[in-house]
C-alpha cells in the first residue's frame, strides 16, 4: 500500500525547501506553506548530521517543525472513509498512530535526499462552501516544474491552519491512500488494516 508515497516521497520531501518568498500575513495559510518550508531548509542545511543521512535527526526535525500543522486526525478519518465511524476509540486511536508513522518515515527518508529543489508558491484558492483553502505551488529544480498543493484547514474553532492534505502532479495524497485502505478494510475490516499498516511500518533489517 506504500507504493504510490513512495513514487511520490522526493516530491513531498521538496515542498520543505522552498525558500522565504513575500511575506503574506502571518495567519495567511500561505505564510503557514513559506514557514515551514523556510524553517525545514535552514534547519537541515545547518545540520551536518542530516546532510549526512542521519534518519533519526531528521525525524526530530519532522517532529519539531512540521508534526505541529499537520492535523493527521483529519486526514486519517479522510483515508480511512465511511468505516471511520464504525470504528472504536481504540481503533482509531491505533490508525491515527499507524497512518502518521507511516508518513513521517517515507517523509524522513525522502529529506536525506533532496538537495537543490526549491519550492514557489504560485497561488491560494478557497474551497467553495468550506473552510479550507489550497495553497498551490510548483516544485523547481531540473525538467519542468511540478504542482505541489496543500490543502489546509482552519475551521470557526481553530485558532491556526492546518495541513490536511497534499496534492502532487495531480493526486492528492489522502484519496490515493483511501482506495488502498478500502482494500485493507474489505479483506479484513478496521483490524486488518491496523495490521497492515503494523506490518509496513516495521523496522527494515539492514
Amino acid at each position: 500500500m506504500h507504493t504510490t508515497l513512495t513514487a511520490l516521497a522526493p516530491l513531498l520531501l521538496a515542498a520543505a525547501v522552498a525558500p522565504v518568498l513575500a511575506q503574506a500575513p502571518a495567519n495567511a495559510p500561505d505564510a503557514l506553506v513559506r514557514q515551514i518550508s523556510a524553517d525545514v531548509i535552514a534547519s537541515a542545511k545547518a545540520d551536518k548530521a542530516i546532510q549526512g543521512g542521519d534518519v533519526n535527526r531528521v525525524l526530530q526535525l519532522i517532529d519539531a517543525k512540521v508534526l505541529p500543522h499537520v492535523n493527521f486526525e483529519v486526514m486519517t478519518r479522510s483515508a480511512v472513509g465511511p468505516q471511520w465511524r464504525q470504528a472504536t476509540a481504540e481503533q482509531r486511536t491505533k490508525l491515527q498512530a499507524e497512518f502518521k508513522t507511516l508518513l513521517v518515515r517515507v517523509y524522513a527518508g525522502a529529506l536525506t535526499e533532496i538537495k537543490d529543489q526549491t519550492v514557489e508558491v504560485t497561488r491560494t484558492q478557497p474551497v467553495a462552501n468550506s473552510t479550507q483553502v489550497v495553497v498551490q505551488s510548483e516544485v523547481r529544480g531540473k525538467g519542468e516544474p511540478i504542482k505541489l498543493d496543500y490543502r489546509v484547514d482552519k475551521p470557526a474553532d481553530a485558532s491556526d491552519w492546518k495541513i490536511i492534505d497534499v496534492n502532487v502532479g495531480g493526486i492528492w495524497l489522502v484519496q490515493s491512500y483511501r482506495s488502498q485502505f478500502a482494500t485493507e478494510i474489505t479483506k479484513g475490516g478496521i483490524d486488518g488494516l491496523i495490521a497492515a499498516l503494523v506490518e509496513r511500518n516495521k523496522p527494515s533489517k539492514s
